[in-house]
């Protein structure tokens, strides 16, 4: 069980003090005090390590479920003896266009906060040192860490998403740029290597859409009245955490659409540029084709023909022919085929 938690602390008057090792003690120290609380945090714990924590703190057993198992919508349940909210974490690795998300699970009760963390995108030794150094927060209790993780974790969805506008605009400049006079199956290589960062850019937007959409709900119950172990003096911290929430939001709708016009901009180039190709072949077979067609009259095996036994007819066909392929090519030339 050591190796689980994290950190086990007692918060007095909004301040930090040492209590017994033993958890269960602490928490009875905590509720006998009346101005403490107890903040116990987990990462990963099994199903037989996290079963002590919910005979003493009197977790709901589908909470626990959704605690052990992981891999929740971000939500907000209420029990009879405690709060459970589910959180997603996002990180943005730049060098592999990667989008993870973590899990953060918050149980808040009488003079307890429990958070258990999946992944290592959660902030909490952050947003545990930093409500440490800030005591008239503290002093609110749970509340005051249920704000600060989520008001961590919602910021950080607006830094993320903001590393994401700056990678899509590199994307959107490589789709836009002038076209290179390479050869053809180099540019299709290049066309298939941009449409596949694009469509993972995408992937990426949709994992990420998949951490802020469904907390709009939990954070707009906790900004309203009646939420149990929430301190109604917090709607106003809370209202501003869905503010944030709505910006990250529209800022994940606007790089979604602005992907699928990227993602069509660069499909329609590349059916112009298919175009543009199949233009060129054209214009070559073209010019192909007439010393072919005038190749294949001659090498008919026919007695009687024009200039057959004429000294100059052969250096004068193939002048006939030079002719008229240099006279498509400055057309097709003109015509912007070639």
């Amino acid at each position: 069980m050591p190796g689980v938690i994290v950190d086990c602390a007692i918060y007095r008057n909004g301040d930090r003090t040492e209590g017994p090792e033993d958890f269960s003690d602490a928490l009875d120290q905590a509720r006998a005090s009346g101005d403490a609380f107890l903040w116990i945090g987990l990462h990963e714990p099994t199903e037989e390590e996290f079963s002590r924590v919910t005979s003493e703190f009197g977790l709901h057993p589908l909470a626990v479920e959704d605690a052990l198992t992981a891999h929740q919508r971000p939500k907000l349940e209420v029990y009879d003896d405690s709060l459970f909210v589910v959180l997603k974490p996002a990180t943005y690795d730049a060098d592999s266009d990667t989008v993870t998300t973590g899990e953060l699970m918050v149980f808040i009760g009488d003079s307890f906060v429990v958070t258990v963390r999946h992944g290592e995108g959660a902030p909490l030794s952050a947003v545990r040192h930093r409500l440490e150094n800030e005591p008239k927060v503290m002093r609110h209790g749970p509340t005051a860490v249920l704000y600060a993780v989520s008001d961590a974790v919602v910021d950080h969805y607006i830094d993320v998403a903001a590393e994401l506008q700056i990678d899509l605009e590199g994307v959107e400049a490589e789709v836009f740029a002038p076209a290179s006079d390479g050869r053809a199956a180099e540019r299709s290589a290049n066309a298939q290597t941009t449409a596949a960062r694009i469509y993972n850019f995408k992937r990426q937007v949709l994992e990420f859409r998949r951490a802020t959409g469904p907390l709009v709900a939990p954070m707009q119950k906790l900004t309203g009245t009646g939420v149990p172990f929430v301190n109604e003096q917090a709607r106003p911290f809370f209202r501003d955490v869905n503010d944030h929430l709505t910006h990250a939001n529209e800022m994940v709708e606007s790089l979604d659409r602005l992907l699928t016009d990227v993602l069509s901009a660069h499909l329609a180039q590349m059916g112009v540029r298919q175009n543009d190709d199949m233009r060129k072949i054209s214009a070559w077979a073209a010019m192909a084709a007439v010393p072919t067609m005038v190749a294949g009259i001659y090498g008919m095996n026919f007695e009687h023909m024009p200039e057959l036994h004429w000294i100059w007819a052969y250096p004068a066909v193939i002048a006939l022919m030079l002719v008229v392929v240099a006279g498509l090519h400055r057309q097709f030339k003109r015509r912007g085929w070639l």
